[in-house]
């Protein structure tokens, strides 16, 4: 159990049966009534932010979360099957599961997957990926990282600006937070 005054940011609390992660909180103390706390949570299965109210001094359930390292082998119809690099099993998991994680899986990207209880519930990226350009407009002599950036197709179908001198079928590091253009790889 945790109470209201151990929370901290990224920490992950079940409330009313459904897994939060604590996004943001505000300790609340108003003229004569008890101290509250105002939460920000974001749901780890749905993906939506919902803000609570309780009275300082509630507890919650903690949710144990468990990362697993796996490595993204091929999808079939609406599966995604992938491989656990310690234990070497294979398993599908569904497209809403890892939904956001589509614009940068290639085959043999590895990534991380949460579970809780047995059930995967996210997904983790690792910060920057390299993804090859399949289609971009054609570079000009003259061109140089300053002149501008122009819109790449990568071999995922992710779309982002790159610079001009950048030429179709160049390996490019890509942010998955932000889906930027970092450098050539």
């Amino acid at each position: 159990m945790i109470d209201t005054g151990d929370l901290r940011k990224g920490v992950t609390i079940e409330v009313d049966g459904t897994i939060y992660q604590l996004i943001d909180f505000q300790h609340i103390k108003i003229g004569r009534g008890s101290a509250q706390v105002r939460m920000k949570l974001r749901d780890i299965r749905g993906g939506h932010t919902i803000e609570k109210t309780v009275q300082s001094g509630e507890r919650f359930t903690r949710a144990e979360l468990e990362k697993r390292s796996v490595q993204y082998l091929y999808d079939e119809d609406s599966l995604y099957y992938v491989m656990d690099t310690e234990s070497y099993e294979q398993f599908p998991i569904s497209k809403t599961q890892i939904d956001e994680a589509l614009p940068f899986l290639v085959e043999n990207t590895i990534f991380e997957i949460v579970f809780y209880q047995d059930d995967p519930v996210g997904v983790e990226l690792p910060t920057t990926v390299t993804l090859k350009i399949t289609e971009t407009a054609p570079s000009f002599r003259g061109d140089t990282a300053n002149a501008g950036t122009k819109p790449a197709t990568l071999e995922t179908g992710l779309v982002v600006n790159v610079p001009m001198f950048v030429e179709n079928g160049t390996a490019i590091v890509v942010d998955t937070r932000t889906s930027e253009y970092l450098e050539r790889a």
